[in-house]
This record gives C-alpha cells, sequence and structure tokens, in this order.
C-alpha cells in the first residue's frame, strides 16, 4: 500500500520492538566492557601482587588460556586509541607515549614487561596507519622514531 508515494510501514511494532532491544542489547555491552576493564585491572594487582612475593614468577605460565593475549584490546580500540592521542598531541609523539597513555587509560600495571608488549602493538597499529598515509615520521627522541598527523 502507498499513500502520496511513501510505503506505509506495516508493522511499526516490529520496528519499535527491535529498536528497544537494540538499545537494551547496546546498554548491556556497554556494561560488560565496564566488568571486563574491572576484571582486567583485578588481574593485574593480583600479578603485581605475586610478583611481591616471587620477583621471578612466571605470570604468563599461570594463564588460563595459553593462547589468550595479555592485555587484549577489542578489534579496532587500538587504531582508535592511537589516532585520537595524534589529534589531541600538540607535539610529535613516540609509540613510548602513545604505550604510556595505553597503560594509563585502561589502568594496567606500568611494569617494564607490559611496557614491552604494548609497545610493539603500539608500534605495528603505527605502521599500519602510516602505510594508510595517515601520519609521517618526523625525526626521533633519540630512542624512539617521533610521528605526526599528514597536513
Amino acid at each position: 500500500m502507498v499513500i502520496y508515494g511513501c510505503a506505509i510501514m506495516e508493522r511499526p511494532n516490529t520496528i519499535s520492538g527491535l529498536q528497544a532491544k537494540r538499545k537494551e542489547l547496546a546498554k548491556l555491552h556497554n556494561e560488560l566492557v565496564k566488568e571486563a576493564k574491572k576484571v582486567l585491572c583485578d588481574i593485574d594487582h593480583i600479578d603485581a601482587t605475586i610478583r611481591i612475593f616471587d620477583p621471578n614468577a612466571d605470570i604468563e605460565r599461570i594463564r588460563l588460556n595459553r593462547y589468550a593475549t595479555k592485555h587484549r584490546a577489542p578489534k579496532g580500540h587500538m587504531k582508535r586509541f592511537v589516532l585520537g592521542q595524534f589529534r589531541e598531541a600538540s607535539a610529535p609523539l613516540s609509540s613510548r607515549d602513545i604505550t604510556d597513555a595505553w597503560i594509563k587509560d585502561r589502568g594496567l600495571a606500568p611494569d617494564e614487561s607490559t611496557r614491552v608488549i604494548l609497545r610493539k602493538r603500539v608500534g605495528a597499529c603505527i605502521q599500519t596507519i602510516k602505510k594508510d598515509g595517515v601520519i609521517e615520521e618526523v625525526g626521533s627522541d633519540g630512542e624512539y622514531k617521533l610521528w605526526k598527523i599528514n597536513g
């Protein structure tokens, strides 16, 4: 049935029901992400406590799933975070600067093993963004390359 060239919705309750369900699931997703972040922080605190009693403890050996990646971020979060850091920066950034910001943002333990793992991920992300032509290298701080947004 068409009135004035526009189709009439035959099932408005279906659409509103689906929209309500989507809103409900999006809210649940946000709550679960927040809870997962809290759990990650708790795990990091437990790891730090273990290291107090045994500085040489192999935390990786204790992992629940040997294939789980430590401090894994949902797909796309790292790239969005890195690009956001470049957009907000008033000076060129190194992978170390972005790694420290990521650790602070996620509430992770700022130990050296965490920094090494995350700096490698940030570096890989920077290389991907560089290949896309979004950022460019502008020098070095002596230890790390410095990057800025093109333009």
